[in-house]
């Protein structure tokens, strides 16, 4: 019949019925949260469509479990499953604020919401004290030693909230700054606090410890109102009442000591390496390679370009030394102040680091191209003498390398403060 043979079947309306439901979720695609998907691709299962072949199958899933492996190794997974705990956490968070939006303000004040606030500051938990803040605006309360949001991410060293500082409105600014402890302490006083001691410790040394004291006190100080750099805290027990550069003297007089220390012992231990090499090449130049022509007095292989490169090397080796010698003596001879620690002492450790590894890797071109004169016609033994010669070079860096890049990172590139945060309350 042709009428039963042109009639569309169930079959076939059920297949337009889900091509308009694809076409429909196509055109207007599900919002989902921008995660880093990690695609590995299930080759056991593509396999599985051979059901004949279990070797193609078991070759499918030994694959696909080197590539599992592969993920693992390089941290690929681990970083997958931080940002997918991260996404779920914020919309928990979000979740829980607009809960919150919905209460009265006694009523959040009651369950705990301004405690969680000074709690996520303490800790550093950025996208917690903003969610919480824009719903709360909270600047105006005080935690149980009267002290604000920003006075407690000063006091914990907080650079990531101390930051949202910069974009609050002025009105906020000023109400901030103005505020004062049950002590006394302004928010000055707060930064000449020194730092708990798990903030201290993500540093190495007690000089780059005090370095980072100072850039938050020199931070603090620039927004500050004039009359909290001379404003005294109130009386404890038998301590008279203080400014905050004397809070700051005397809670930083230890580390300051042991700063200085530091600084001794790594300059006394570099000056005398410094010292050797300076010696060395000093007689090198004059005990030159071949020694010289009793006729003219100068070297007998003074047109080779190998004797240039161990007089040219010898002379970096020598003046670098020199120069690395000069600024660890300037270290040893230094006063030794807190203020010393922000820029004169780094810089001069950083200047002798940098040049003692200059003179190294030139003293060992020196060793190399004398050797090189000396044994011109046996290539052989060259090559492996080259190759010990970078050993103690590389020894060097690898041992100080870090070292210098953290106090050159530390002094000039430093950016923990974000001035240029854009307003966001």
């Amino acid at each position: 019949d042709r009428r039963t043979s042109c009639s569309p079947s169930p079959h076939a309306n059920d297949e337009r019925k889900s091509k308009r439901k694809s076409t429909a979720s196509s055109a207007h695609p599900p919002e989902e949260p921008p995660v880093v998907v990690v695609v590995v691709v299930d080759a056991a299962a593509a396999a599985a469509a051979f059901p004949g072949n279990r070797l193609t199958v078991h070759a499918f899933g030994l694959l696909r479990g080197f590539g599992l492996m592969l993920l693992n190794f390089f941290g690929i997974k681990q970083i997958y499953d931080l940002k997918l705990m991260h996404l779920y956490a914020v919309e928990i968070l979000q979740c829980m604020c607009n809960h919150l939006s919905t209460l009265k303000e006694q009523h959040r004040v009651d369950c705990g919401v301004i405690e969680a606030i000074f709690e996520a500051s303490k800790q550093g938990m950025v996208e917690f004290v903003i969610e919480l803040l824009k719903i709360n605006q909270p600047l105006i309360y005080n935690n149980k030693d009267g002290r604000n949001v920003f006075m407690v991410a000063i006091q914990y060293r907080q650079e990531n909230i101390f930051n949202l500082f910069y974009g609050i409105h002025e009105a906020w600014k000023t109400l901030i700054l103005n505020r004062k402890d049950v002590k006394g302490n302004n928010t000055l006083h707060v930064a000449g606090e020194i730092a708990p001691h798990f903030q201290l410790a993500r540093i190495t040394s007690p000089a780059l410890q005090m370095q980072r004291e100072l850039q938050w006190f020199k931070e603090v100080e620039r927004i500050v109102p004039e009359w909290c750099k001379e404003a005294k805290n109130f009386r404890d027990g038998e301590k008279p009442p203080k400014t905050p550069y004397e809070v700051f003297s005397e809670s930083h007089k230890e580390l300051v000591q042991e700063g200085g220390k530091w600084m001794k012992e790594t300059a006394s231990s570099f000056i005398i390496v410094g010292t050797l090499i300076v010696t060395i090449m000093f007689a090198a130049a004059f005990t030159v390679p071949g020694g010289n022509d009793q006729n003219s007095g100068f070297p007998i292989f003074l047109r080779k370009r190998s004797f240039m490169i161990f007089i040219i090397s010898d002379a970096i080796s020598f003046f670098a030394a020199s120069t690395s010698v000069l600024m660890f003596l300037g270290i040893l001879t230094s006063r030794f102040a807190q203020e010393d620690f922000l820029v004169s002492l780094p810089k001069k450790l950083m200047i002798g680091l940098s040049t003692l590894f200059i003179s190294i890797a030139a003293m060992m071109i020196s060793f190399c191209a004398a050797l090189l004169i000396m044994l011109h016609d046996r290539q052989w033994a060259i090559i492996p003498i080259i190759l010990m010669a970078s050993i103690p070079v590389t020894l060097f860096v690898w041992l100080q390398y870090p070292l210098l890049v953290e106090i050159f990172v530390s002094t000039y590139t430093s950016k923990i403060f974000d001035r240029k945060m854009k307003p966001w309350l």
